[in-house]
């Protein structure tokens, strides 16, 4: 009879078992992932129903990609806080033909072109006086690969102190006639509103809107976070 020696078969079959699980953990990560940010907003008359804007916007990739790093440590820093206005994204010739300036997403410090108005809308700050109507939501579907992000503004009609009594301007130079928009993000130094040190992470130009005493203005801005595999298609 003869005896075989299955320990040195067992000994065998478990080397190859590991060497597998060296070359597997050695391999190389799947470069062609990523993550995709898209950003979209909605400007309307929440009583009336009135579309004023209805487009995308640009992201600033580098504070994004920055907020992003925070967010995940939870450093609470450069997390979406406030919406900023301002009046400097174009330029009107006498003959009434309006010009868009290009958006702002180059260099850590990018800003909006003259930012007038903020409005603070982390539904968590202590400092948001009217956190059910200026707040964030996150919506996901499962098996999907992307989330949403819904940040909701109301410019109430007393909103902001000092604007015109009715929305017919002739100027669409007035302090309140807004004509760009951006995200930031919570400073590190605890400064906010127009003064803020927090990073820009989006920004958008359109035609110009007025806010008036007569008329409340609701902004819906909805940024998409969506991971890349094998540079899969956008959703």
């Amino acid at each position: 009879m003869i005896n075989i020696d299955t320990s040195k078969s067992n000994d065998l079959t478990l080397t190859k078992t590991e060497e597998k699980a060296v070359e597997h953990t050695q391999k190389r990560p799947d470069e062609s992932s990523g993550i995709y940010v898209r950003g979209h907003i909605k400007i309307f008359d929440p009583e009336t129903k009135e579309v004023y804007i209805d487009k995308s916007n640009a992201i600033h990739y580098e504070n994004f990609s920055v907020a992003l790093a925070n967010s995940i440590a939870n450093k609470g820093q450069n997390f979406v806080y406030e919406i900023h206005f301002g009046n400097g994204g174009t330029s009107v010739d006498p003959t009434g033909i309006i010009t868009y300036l290009p958006t702002n997403t180059v260099g850590q410090n990018a800003s909006l072109y003259n930012p007038t108005y903020s409005k603070i809308v982390d539904n968590t700050a202590i400092t948001n006086p009217d956190p059910s109507n200026n707040k964030m939501t996150i919506t996901h579907i499962p098996g999907t690969v992307y989330a949403d992000i819904l940040v909701s503004c109301l410019l109430d009609y007393g909103e902001p102190i000092n604007q015109e009594k009715f929305d017919n301007s002739q100027s669409l130079n007035g302090q309140y006639v807004f004509d760009e928009l951006g995200l930031r993000g919570r400073s590190i130094d605890g400064t906010s509103g127009l003064v803020t040190t927090g990073l820009l992470l989006t920004h958008v130009v359109f035609h110009p809107v007025q806010k008036a005493l007569n008329r409340l203005i609701q902004i819906d801005y909805t940024v998409r976070i969506q991971t890349l595999t094998n540079l899969s298609s956008n959703g």
